[in-house]
Parts: C-alpha cells; structure tokens; sequence
C-alpha cells in the first residue's frame, strides 16, 4: 500500500521538474508565445495548487482509495494527451488536467498514511514520503535532461510525458489490488461554495506571484493580490459557520487551533520560501554572473535536493529526545549554510558540499515537523490537515519565488552583493523559521504537561463514576 502511495507521489513531483528541462525543446517544436511556454510549465503547479483541500475533502468524503484511483487515472491520460499534443493551446490544457489529477491524488498520499499508520511505522512512512519528495524532484531535473538529450524515436521533448503512460498503467493495476477499500469513507454534499472561493482567493494569490515578477509587476498584480485577503477572509468565515452548524466545511479549520500545528505549518512555509527561491536565485546567479553552463547549474543543486531526503528515514532511527529538538537544529543548519554560501561564495565542490548540509537541515526540520503536526491532531483531522499542508507548501514555494527572485533581480549594483543580500535573508527567513519550530515544541510541551496534569481529575471522575 505505502509503495503504491509513493509511487503516485513521485510521478506527481517528476511532472513538477522535468517540464523545466524540457521547455526549450518545446518552444524549438512548438513555437510557443512567452506567456503560453509559460502556462506549460506553471499551468501545473496553478491548477494543483488550486484544487488541494478539495482533493483532500473529496478523499474524506467519497473514499481515499477511490479518489486516489482516479486521480492517477486522470493523469495517466493527460500525461497521454501531453505527449500526443499537436499544439500548445492542447498542451497547455492537458497540463492544467494533470495537474487537477495530482491534486486529487496527491492529498490521499498523506492521509492514507495517518489512517493506517500510528507510532513508528508512521514516523517511518512520513520519512519515506520525504524521501519520495526529494528523489521526485532529483528524478525529474535528470530524467528531463538525459530523455530531451536522447531524442527517443525522434520524438524529441514528448517522452518526458509518455514515460508516465506505462508507469501509470501499472500503479493502476497494482493499487487496485493493494489500496485498502474504502469502508470508512463517509458521503455527504461537497461544499461547492466553498471552493468557489478558496480556488478563486488562491488563484487572485497565485497568478500574479507567479506571472508578475517576469511581466515587470504591471497593474493588474497589485489589485489582484489586495482582492484575495477578503476572498481568502470570506472563505475562513463560510468554514467556520458551516463547521458550528455541524457540517462538513471544506476544511475544517478547527485543526489550526491547536497551537502546535500552527506553529508548525507556519515554520514549514518560511523554510519551504527560501528552499524554492534558493533553486531560482543560485541558478541566476551561477549562469548569468559567473558563466557557469545551466548543466552545471544543475548538477550543483542535486545534493541540495537529495539531501532534503535524508533527513525523512534518519529521524525515526533518533532517540525521541535528539527528535524533539531536529526542528529547530535543521533550521539553525540551513540559515548557517545560507550565511556561508552568501559570504563565501563557493564554487564547484565546496559550493555542492555546502548546500548539501543546508539541504539535510531543511529536511530535518521539515520531517520533525510533519510528524509532530499529525501526531498531534486527532484521527479526524487526517483530510484537513493534508490538504492544508501540501497547499500550505505549494503556496509558499510560489510565494518564496517571486518575493526573493524579485529582491536579487531588482538590487543595484554587483551581482555579488545582491547575491550576499539575498542569501542573507533567506538566513534570517530560515531563523524566523527556527524561532516558529521553538514556539510549537513550547506550546506542545505546555499541552503535554496539561495533559498530565488533568489525569488524576479525570481518573478521581472516572472512579466516582463507577461508584455511583
């Protein structure tokens, strides 16, 4: 089940990368305008990042097992459509359907995993899912590169899209046959204005983040970033008055006030910005200011990327008291690492060997946290906090490219002060990141001890009860 699981995951996350290496290809077949080589790539990433709290309700609600089946259906055809497609207008539309499909295989991955694990084998899938993100992302950016370069059967770019149809086929076959059914799926009216509002407050969000930034920041940006705060805010609100009513909220935000997932989402998020943004801002600054090839630009990030990995399966082979502290430790690393790059400014080995550490200390961090988020929200929770976590991470990697993308491209002067400056504020986010890990292991330490503390009244309860 966990393997099926993983492996929906990972092709999820090579289709994230590997259209990067493959879009220049596409505009040598295809010819694309700037704004549509544009969709083909982002298109993706908008339309999963859009529909991912849907995706977890619709598991909840209509059965993960289900929903997971034909999320990674729908995505084998696409991926099908993409590979087939005579013209960008039809590959850009297969593209935003892939990326519908992962958001509705994607949330099942997580919540799966919180069902039917508990205790150290939790820990231990939560680690290997780390693992899955990390090798996704490495697999695409080579894959990409080695298929574009081979020109398979003179196809050119379209077998980064292909390959998906026979993998597709078999994790079909297979998580029909491994995927638990689905007998604690609950049905129940999905909340059709609530994501009316949340896919339009995320799109007013993501568009310009995403867009804005090349097109120079028109007009436009501005009014649409400034509309999704009382969209997003109308949403909150819907959420709350259904769930007091005693319905089923598209996202039960109810989770968000146990301090120690707020806490952990929100350190995730800053660590989750600088991790993106540093990808985008260390390839500028090695291709434009030193003259490095993109080759080598890639091939440099790929510790900083596999390392994020490690972290996943090492935590669960910690004692429980070197875990407790692997947030705060991880992001401590990362910041010093970004301070190391900026000052130093490495090159070839050194440069590799440094965001190889920095790469380990964000996935500690994130690993520790993940696990400490699920370990402390009830069972019911699973959906919610799934959907909330991958859009919360997905939002945030946009977020972080177009704030710190922006920074480095609009300093004056030398590129390497830019760079120094950029890096330095990735080490203060990465700080600002350490400090939300502290206060969340604060707050679960008060509940702990509250916990404790309310024991002896509720066994003095529990035996008047008897009594009586």
């Amino acid at each position: 089940m966990l393997a099926v699981l993983l492996l929906g995951q990972f092709m999820v996350n090579v289709d994230t990368a590997i259209v990067n290496v493959a879009g220049p290809a596409v505009q040598d077949d295809l010819h694309p305008s700037g704004g549509a080589l544009e969709l083909v790539v982002s298109g993706y990433t908008l339309a999963y990042a859009v529909l991912l709290v849907t995706g977890a309700r619709l598991g909840d609600a209509r059965g993960h097992r289900r929903m997971f089946l034909l999320g990674l259906a729908v995505f084998t055809a696409a991926s099908l459509a993409c590979g087939l497609a005579p013209v960008t207008g039809a590959l850009v539309a297969a593209r935003l359907v892939q990326g519908a499909a992962g958001a509705l295989m994607v949330p099942q991955v997580l919540s799966g995993i919180q069902i039917h694990f508990t205790g150290k084998a939790r820990a231990r899938a939560q680690g290997m899912l780390v693992l899955t993100l990390s090798g996704g992302a490495v697999a695409g950016q080579v894959l990409g590169g080695v298929m574009v370069s081979a020109d398979l059967f003179g196809l050119g770019w379209r077998p980064v899209f292909l390959v998906n149809v026979p993998v597709g086929a078999v994790l079909l076959v297979a998580g029909a046959r491994l995927l638990p059914r689905d007998a604690g799926a609950r049905a129940g009216r999905l909340d059709l204005g609530g994501v009316a509002l949340l896919s339009a407050g995320v799109l007013l969000l993501t568009v310009p983040l995403m867009f804005g930034r090349e097109a120079g920041w028109p007009v436009w940006t501005w009014p649409s970033l400034a509309a999704s705060v009382p969209v997003l805010g109308w949403f909150v609100r819907r959420q709350r008055r259904i769930a007091a009513r005693g319905g089923t909220p598209l996202a039960d935000l109810r989770v968000l006030a146990r301090p120690v997932v707020a806490w952990s989402l929100g350190s995730i998020a800053l660590a989750t910005a600088t991790f993106f943004a540093m990808m985008f801002v260390l390839a500028l600054y090695l291709q434009q200011s030193l003259g490095k090839s993109p080759m080598f630009s890639g091939l440099v990030l790929v510790p900083w990327v596999a390392a994020f990995g490690v972290g996943g399966p090492l935590l669960p082979r910690l004692p429980a008291r070197i875990t407790a502290h692997a947030p705060v430790a991880g992001y401590l690393l990362l910041a010093a690492v970004y301070l190391a790059v900026g000052l130093a400014r490495p090159d070839g080995a050194p440069l590799a060997v440094l965001l190889g550490f920095g790469g380990l200390g964000l996935g500690l961090g994130f690993a520790s946290q993940l696990g400490r988020a699920t370990a402390d929200a009830p069972a019911r929770f699973a959906p919610d906090l799934s959907g909330l976590i991958n859009t919360n991470s997905q939002l945030s990697a946009v977020a972080g490219v177009a704030a710190f993308g922006t920074l480095y491209l609009g300093l004056g002067g030398p590129p390497r002060h830019a760079f120094t400056v950029v890096m330095a504020a990735f080490a203060g986010t990465a700080l600002a990141a350490c400090a939300a890990a502290f206060a969340g292991w604060v707050a679960g330490r008060r509940e702990d001890a509250g916990d404790q503390g309310s024991r002896p009244a509720r066994r003095a309860d529990a035996t008047a009860s008897s009594r009586v």
